[in-house]
């Protein structure tokens, strides 16, 4: 007998930006594979009659393995079992749900992918950060910060990113935020384009960081920035407004000016 799988986006945080299909599948699901990403306020609404499986990765520590995750997938589909894969944000934008979709159909499963809010998008502009902008950027990139670590070498070019004028949003880049902000200036990309780091977007313990690529690794050090956090990089951070965003807090106001007076498609 033959269920069925589904790779369920939850969105950046919070029921008011899961889905209404996200909450149909996730109600029905047999069992639901899920980390923390989510957050508590959607893992608490969590079907008490499903199996539910923590497979979150909490710093270094792998509740499970990937495929070890990949091969339970498998197992309760076989099973006959609706069983949903939850990710935070979309699970698609980093979230490996193109190698679990992958490894489901070389099964002959059945999979719906059911996509969400990405946190890259809807995190920043909650804060009143617009990830594009006519008067600072026509373009957006999004990166990890946190590539696989048995790749030979890294699938990020340097020199183009520090070239583009445009937003750079980061996700997963917290531990490598000092070895981001050092890889785009040694590549010619200014020190003082503002940087704000979001964390815990949409939660009641949300906290903003504001600096430029110059000094921002350190006053995240100084205030323990932590993930899960957002980290956007360019002239929109300008568009920042402490006042108006609760939770928000701003490091410092130092080189933001003139940051502000050059920032332009940066």
């Amino acid at each position: 007998m033959t269920g069925k799988a589904y790779l369920v986006g939850s969105g950046p945080g919070g029921l008011g930006l899961l889905t209404m299909r996200a909450r149909e599948v996730i109600d029905e699901a047999d069992v639901v594979l899920y980390d923390q990403l989510p957050g508590e306020e959607v893992l608490s609404t969590l079907p008490e009659g499903a199996e539910l499986i923590d497979c979150g990765k909490y710093g270094g520590n792998h509740t499970l393995e990937q495929h070890e995750i990949e091969a339970l997938m498998v197992e309760r589909v076989r099973e006959g079992k609706t069983v949903v894969r939850l990710k935070g944000g979309d699970p698609f934008l980093f979230g490996r749900g193109g190698e679990e979709i992958e490894v489901l159909r070389e099964h002959g499963i059945q999979v719906e992918v059911v996509p969400g809010v990405t946190s890259a998008i809807a995190v920043p502009e909650m804060v009143g950060i617009p990830v594009t902008h006519r008067r600072y950027a026509s373009q957006v990139t999004f990166i990890t910060g946190h590539e696989d670590p048995t790749k030979p070498e890294s699938a990020l070019d340097w020199e183009v990113l520090a070239r583009l004028k445009g937003t750079l949003v980061v996700l997963m880049g917290v531990k490598n935020l000092p070895a981001i902000a050092a890889a785009l200036t040694e590549h010619g990309k200014d020190p003082q384009t503002p940087v704000a780091i979001i964390e815990r977007g949409l939660r009641p313990d949300q906290r903003v960081t504001v600096g430029t690529l110059a000094d921002i690794a350190g006053k995240a050090r100084a205030v323990g920035v932590r993930p899960p956090a957002v980290i956007v990089i360019g002239g929109v951070v300008n568009l920042y407004d402490e006042g108006s965003v609760p939770g928000g807090t701003r490091a410092s106001r130092e080189g933001r000016e003139d940051a502000k007076n050059k920032a332009g498609d940066r």
